[in-house]
């Protein structure tokens, strides 16, 4: 069985996930403070934490530093009410592996937390850095750059040309990067991978009509080529 750690002071969101958690097979701990989450984080050693940004006595962004720094496999969910970039992209920055955005859907929830634990199970190393065409991507400080000059890249787009960059030369399905990508199992529409691959390739691509690196199979998905 696997030990989840709740690290949240909303004691009725507490209450909930507890109670959806266990009712889907985990066994689940909870803290209501930074700074005894911690602790129990780094006596019990979970198998994954569910950490909030907002927190007493020590916040979440020093919780999910101290304990990256003790146990660097330890999956981290992010939850904040945050809508801000800037927050969430701080909190991958320091090795959180996935967020959700207050308010959040049970089931959004529980997809994602499956997600990143069957990543980490996998035992694959997720790539930190490439390079290809004139573009230098360092996802691990979230920095691209494209012949030299900054871009912008939206988390979510980070986290796609990862998948896209691990998975080089492979077909992958509009199924499987909302899966991987997303954290869902199902979706109800998967134009909302087109969409995102679109604005991608006008940021990558030189010729974004013509695409050199994210190549579209028709009626399957897309290719990645560096």
């Amino acid at each position: 069985m696997e030990h989840i750690l709740i690290i949240e002071d909303e004691k009725d969101m507490v209450t909930g996930l507890k109670f959806n958690l266990e009712a889907s097979g985990y066994a689940v701990l909870a803290a209501a403070d930074g700074e005894s989450g911690c602790k129990l984080a780094l006596e019990r050693k979970p198998d994954l934490v569910i950490l909030d940004l907002m927190l007493p006595k020590r916040n979440g962004y020093d919780v999910c530093r101290i304990l990256k720094q003790e146990m660097p496999k330890l999956p981290i969910l992010m939850l904040t009410a945050r809508s801000q970039e800037a927050d969430v992209v701080l909190g991958l920055e320091l090795g959180a592996d996935d967020y959700v955005t207050k308010p959040f859907s049970v089931l959004e929830l529980m997809a994602r937390i499956k997600s990143v634990l069957r990543r980490a199970h996998s035992g694959v190393n997720p790539v930190e850095q490439c390079r290809f065409g004139n573009l230098e991507i360092d996802f691990k400080t979230y920095d691209a750059r494209k012949k030299g000059k900054p871009i912008d890249l939206s988390p979510r787009e980070y986290e796609l040309l990862k998948y896209f960059v691990e998975k080089q030369g492979e077909i992958v399905s509009r199924e499987a990067l909302l899966n991987a990508v997303w954290g869902y199992d199902s979706y109800p529409n998967t134009r909302t991978v087109d969409t995102h691959i679109a604005k991608l390739r006008q940021k990558i691509e030189d010729k974004p009509e013509d695409p050199k690196h994210i190549l579209t199979v028709h009626g399957i998905g897309y290719k990645f080529i560096g």
